[in-house]
């Protein structure tokens, strides 16, 4: 137990560079897990969407980065990567879930599909935000985990508007 505890803590201090992530592992875990478990609740599909959209955008900003750790640079790459892991949201129509679409008639786009659109607009605007206003402040952050608190909040406020302003 001793040459254990002594192991752990060398390996502790012997730790190498970090890399800056857009977001937790955990975070990307628990909004992944967490949209079957709303559904099963009852949440709307608008909401259901919302939140996925966000998900795949997350996705996206990861699949980037392991992009970068590869050295793997190329024209448009982060374009590219953002929209396929956007246009996964697609597998929602070939998958055996209980999925009725309804359409939006004024834009005649799937509403479950525009709100995947819109909360993958909102996370994306949201880190931009972020930035923006990280630069404003002298490069650091207004309050501790602001990056993370900024897209919880956007969507948690359009969810609020959708629960009560379907589309």
């Amino acid at each position: 137990m001793k040459t254990f505890m002594v192991t752990l803590l060398f390996s502790m201090g012997a730790a190498g560079k970090v890399l800056a992530n857009p977001a937790c592992v955990v975070c990307t875990v628990a909004i992944g897990a967490s949209l079957e478990i709303a559904r099963k609740l009852g949440i709307s599909d608008d909401i259901v969407g919302l939140w996925a959209g966000a998900m795949f955008a997350l996705l996206g900003y990861w699949a980037i980065l392991w992009f970068e750790r590869k050295n793997w640079n190329f024209a448009g790459r982060n374009v590219i990567l953002l929209v396929s892991s956007l246009a996964m949201i697609g597998f929602i129509y070939l998958g055996e879930l209980d999925y009725t679409p309804r359409v939006v008639g004024f834009l005649y786009i799937d509403t479950f599909l525009l709100a995947s659109f819109t909360g993958a607009f909102l996370y994306i605007f949201s880190q931009k935000f972020y930035l923006w206003m990280k630069k404003k402040n002298g490069g650091h952050a207004h309050f501790p985990f602001e990056k993370v608190v900024l897209p919880l909040v956007m969507l948690f406020g359009a969810s609020l508007v959708l629960n009560y302003y379907p589309i």
